[in-house]
């Protein structure tokens, strides 16, 4: 059984700068991708460099919205020195907020500032992944697997019992029920087959 830490969890500051560039790095390449897909759907011909030109702002947003959740999440998990859910939130509203801007009203920005930011609280309290939220992340990865391994085990009576036997599920001795099933049902001897084939 695996013991039970009572004691915190020290955290470990992040580097802010580092981050940032990593996210807005790879949130503008996906910037990046999106442009030029609004580049080959333009309906008039604007040539190559039109991905920088004419649809160049979604590059901007993307990479500022990604820098920005990042720098803002991480700062913020720096500067309160824990790791929560509303570490995304501050990240998100400020990222939503740069996406409002665009619309240039103030209820926009505000808007989507606290949308994505509900979205990624809610992302965040779940364990930051979409399969679901893992309770104990102190948990060593072997012993996890061997709770799993035998979390569903039981002796195979208990199952037999439940599901009953027949279409694939054969307990010992099962031959030997069958024919006095069908002896007892039907009145038909059915000559025991050897197992050996």
């Amino acid at each position: 059984m695996a013991s039970q830490h009572t004691e915190e969890r020290i955290y470990h500051p992040q580097d802010a700068i580092a981050n940032t560039i990593k996210s807005a790095t790879l949130t503008g390449g996906a910037g990046l991708l999106t442009s030029a897909v609004q580049n080959t759907l333009a309906k008039q011909n604007v040539g190559p460099l039109g991905i920088f030109f004419r649809t160049g702002g979604t590059i901007a947003v993307f990479a500022a919205m990604g820098g920005t959740y990042t720098f803002v999440r991480t700062a913020s998990a720096n500067l309160r020195e824990t790791e929560d859910p509303y570490n995304g939130a501050l990240g998100g509203f400020f990222s939503g907020a740069i996406l409002g801007l665009r619309a240039r009203s103030f209820p926009a920005t505000f808007g989507y500032g606290a949308g994505l930011a509900v979205v990624l609280a809610a992302f965040e309290s779940t364990g930051g992944t979409l399969w679901g939220y893992k309770e104990k992340k102190n948990l060593d990865k072997y012993e996890e697997l061997e709770k799993l391994r035998t979390a569903y085990r039981q002796p195979a009576e208990k199952t037999f019992a439940e599901l009953g036997e027949g279409r694939g599920i054969y307990g010992p001795g099962y031959a030997e029920r069958r024919r006095e099933r069908i002896k007892e049902a039907y009145g038909i001897d059915v000559p025991a087959t050897s197992s050996t084939s």
